[in-house]
């Protein structure tokens, strides 16, 4: 076998092996300092604050939400409240798409010249003229990201309101599920 194509072969593999141990969903913590993902929160008023927390590609939007609530419930009780009520919230879905060309075609041609031919395409070798040029592999990338406004209050929370939750409650019942910074 030519020993340009077991080179980048095994180059690709370990790259993709590499990226699998990167790709890990946002873990629990706050935004910033080099990363956009994570919680943040804004103060609005005494009893009113604007949570969001944003996932990475390999977060879902389950994971996401469950931090929102999270990171709701610890506010609540870090400024002295029992209970919470979200006043607005949305999740918001970024869709993007990646393709990926064949890396056998610029292993042996440059992108700016050489013909356009695919070299193995659905279990054939075709040599002839491709005017579209390499196949790509395509790919859709979702990130979602989770923003509520909540109202704090302290006693019991309001019975029939579907958007009240307890805060300790919320922390005991969602805090082991969301997964943390090591």
């Amino acid at each position: 076998m030519n020993p340009r194509i077991l080179k980048s072969a095994a180059v690709l593999a370990s790259a993709a092996l590499a990226l699998s141990a990167c790709a890990t969903a946002t873990p629990y913590g706050p935004a910033g300092y080099g990363s956009r993902y994570g919680y943040s929160e804004q103060r609005i008023d005494a009893d009113r604050y604007r949570i969001s927390f944003a996932g990475n590609s390999v977060t879902t939007r389950e994971q996401v939400e469950m931090a929102l609530l999270l990171r709701a419930a610890e506010v609540t009780v870090q400024n002295g409240y029992d209970w919470f009520s979200t006043v607005n919230r949305a999740t918001d879905r970024d869709v993007r798409y990646q393709a990926t060309p064949d890396p056998f075609y610029y292993d042996r041609y440059s992108p700016f010249w050489g013909p356009r031919w695919r070299y193995y395409s659905r279990g054939y070798w075709s040599p002839w003229y491709d005017p579209f040029g390499p196949d790509f592999d395509v790919r859709e990338i979702d990130r979602y990201e989770a923003t509520a406004e909540i109202v704090m209050g302290r006693g019991p929370k309001p019975a029939g309101d579907p958007n009240a939750f307890d805060a300790r409650e919320v922390i005991d019942n969602l805090g082991p599920r969301v997964p943390r910074a090591m």
